[in-house]
């Protein structure tokens, strides 16, 4: 066949199709059609939410505390956030509770702070009460009374209290012993009851050394106490610290007349450890142990 009778392709014409444009139009218009639609349509917050919380639950989490809030870390100095806390469930589905361990923390502190509150105004409220029954033996330097780190102290003077070297109470040294007891029957906690003597040695017939006088006089002032049936008997604790716990040198005769004494000690922590121990040394080891937590804090 010659060249001349082979079939001539025809290329398509320039440009795009003629129906283009029409669709073209028509996309336009159904465009705005439904940009119209949306602009008067109305949005519904609770469905919204309603759609967001289902969306939630469908991929296996959720969350009691709001998505836009910061994490909370368990504390100022401890700079780790609060771990979630998986529960197993019966569902095929993996969900977290995220909760704020903070705030427990922040109520415990808050209780805390308000027990201590309390037991310190308590413990004011009582060594008044001693001050206000005790007020002419005060003046007279028969009684001293207290307050040190949450015990009150009722310190006797060897002074019309017993007679030298020995433990028997005078009589009329009973009545000031009635009134004590009247208010340690109204307050609660441990009593210890605690004999020291000065440091000039002993050695009697009835007492052997200061350790048997002081420990002596501190019974004789809780059988006194035991007498009226008021205070229960496990109240008490006794100890006897012969010169072992001097309050003064025992240089001069009135230093040494300040040693001797008979101290009441209400004890109103709720720590029951090493109860018997005396108040100085009680005393030395509060500072001790707050210097400790000072350096700790500090490191």
């Amino acid at each position: 066949m010659d060249e001349d009778q082979k079939p001539k392709h025809k290329c398509p014409p320039e440009g795009l199709p003629a129906y283009m444009g029409t669709f073209a139009d028509l996309m336009a218009l159904l465009m705005c059609f439904f940009v119209l639609l949306l602009s008067f349509s109305e949005m519904d917050a609770l469905k919204y939410k309603m759609v967001v919380k289902s969306l939630d639950n469908a991929f296996g989490v959720q969350r009691e505390i709001a998505a836009n809030e910061i994490p909370k870390g368990t504390s100022i100095i401890a700079q780790e956030f609060s771990p979630g806390d998986p529960k197993p469930t019966p569902l095929q589905q993996v969900r977290q509770d995220t909760i704020d361990e903070t705030r427990d923390a922040l109520e415990v502190q808050m209780d805390a702070e308000q027990v201590a509150k309390q037991e310190a105004e308590e413990l004011a409220e009582q060594a008044e009460n001693f001050k206000e029954a005790l007020e002419q033996e005060i003046v007279d330097g028969l009684i001293d009374v207290e307050t040190q780190y949450q015990r009150i102290v009722i310190r006797i003077r060897e002074k019309g209290s017993f007679p030298s070297g020995d433990a028997r109470l005078n009589r009329n040294f009973i009545p000031i012993l009635d009134k004590i007891h009247d208010v340690l029957a109204k307050t609660s906690g441990k009593i210890a009851v605690a004999g020291h003597t000065d440091n000039i040695p002993i050695s009697t017939p009835r007492y052997r050394s200061n350790w048997e006088l002081s420990t002596s006089r501190a019974t004789s002032v809780v059988h006194e106490f035991l007498k009226r049936g008021e205070i229960p008997a496990d109240r008490f604790v006794l100890e006897g610290y012969a010169e072992t716990q001097p309050l003064m040198p025992n240089d001069t005769s009135e230093n040494r007349a300040k040693n001797r004494r008979v101290e009441i000690i209400v004890l109103k922590s709720a720590i029951k450890e090493e109860l018997t121990r005396s108040i100085n040394k009680l005393n030395q080891d509060y500072e001790e142990l707050e210097g400790q937590i000072t350096d700790v804090e500090r490191q």
